[in-house]
């Protein structure tokens, strides 16, 4: 049996909303039971998109990263769910019973991702359930299915061929706030950190210095990073943790320059002017 799980690819969302869109296009008044009851109009995001800025002026990085259920293996909902109005399938999706859970407000207070929305008509907790519905007609998630930039990757997590499995596999993957340790099957790929920028000029002629080199040295573990400057100076080091790191810039006819940063908070080195050799 497939166990099914996702990876979302948060460098490819573009925020056009088609996942929201079709998620509501879905379930909104539609009932498909026994998984689920119909979506209201207002009020629930089953797919949501979280948006997530970085830096200050004149550096600053927007993400938008989709947020659904995570379908966790260790899922609260369904340990605080009476009578198993709250289980996991084989398969690995979490369902709430639309009928078992009327009335179980405490469902929703369970989830450690707050995607698990409170229907006060129905007086029940509802949330994704990973189109179960369509899974069985042997189709994909609506939202996978209509995701322009295919940021949306769907698939079995057990199938070492799928792609699921080989991304999961590879390591680049994550959880979304891990220290949940609710042990989700939704995965993340450039979940936005911390950030070093910047811009290099050359000090003599006071313009923009292309092609600089710029290493990245981490002081806790002694490990490197390269890139260089492009063609208005500007670099950048992203992914990264908090703690203490140099910035060595190098340009053939400039004296070195090493630049020390304490990272707590993404951070623009402003202008880093180069002086040249005599």
């Amino acid at each position: 049996m497939a166990k099914w799980g996702m990876v979302i690819d948060i460098t490819k969302c573009n925020a056009c909303y088609s996942c929201f869109i079709a998620c509501k296009d879905e379930y909104w008044d539609n009932d498909y039971p026994p998984y689920s009851a119909a979506q209201p109009r207002h009020g629930q995001f089953w797919m949501d998109l979280v948006k997530k800025e970085r830096g200050a002026c004149p550096w600053v990085k927007v993400a938008y990263i989709p947020v659904l259920c995570m379908q966790c293996d260790n899922a609260p909902c369904v340990k605080a769910a009476k009578n198993r109005a709250v289980y996991k399938r084989p398969d690995g999706i979490v369902i709430i019973d639309p009928k078992k859970a009327v009335g179980q407000r405490q469902i929703v207070d369970a989830c450690p991702y707050h995607v698990i929305f409170w229907n006060e008509e129905k007086q029940l907790p509802q949330k994704c359930t990973f189109c179960v519905q369509r899974l069985e007609e042997g189709k994909i998630p609506k939202c996978v299915q209509v995701c322009p930039s295919q940021a949306l990757i769907f698939g079995d997590l057990e199938d070492p061929k799928s792609n699921v499995s080989k991304i999961v596999a590879s390591g680049k993957a994550e959880a979304l706030n891990p220290g949940r340790k609710a042990r989700p099957r939704v995965y993340y790929l450039g979940v936005p950190k911390l950030f070093i920028a910047g811009s290099v000029v050359y000090g003599d002629v006071d313009e923009c210095a292309e092609g600089v080199s710029a290493t990245l040295t981490d002081q806790s573990t002694g490990k490197s990073i390269e890139t260089s400057t492009n063609n208005f100076g500007d670099f950048e080091f992203d992914g990264l943790g908090a703690g203490k790191y140099s910035v060595k810039f190098e340009c053939k006819g400039y004296k070195a320059k090493t630049v020390n940063v304490e990272l707590k908070t993404d951070k623009h080195l402003g202008v880093v002017k180069l002086t040249k050799r005599p």
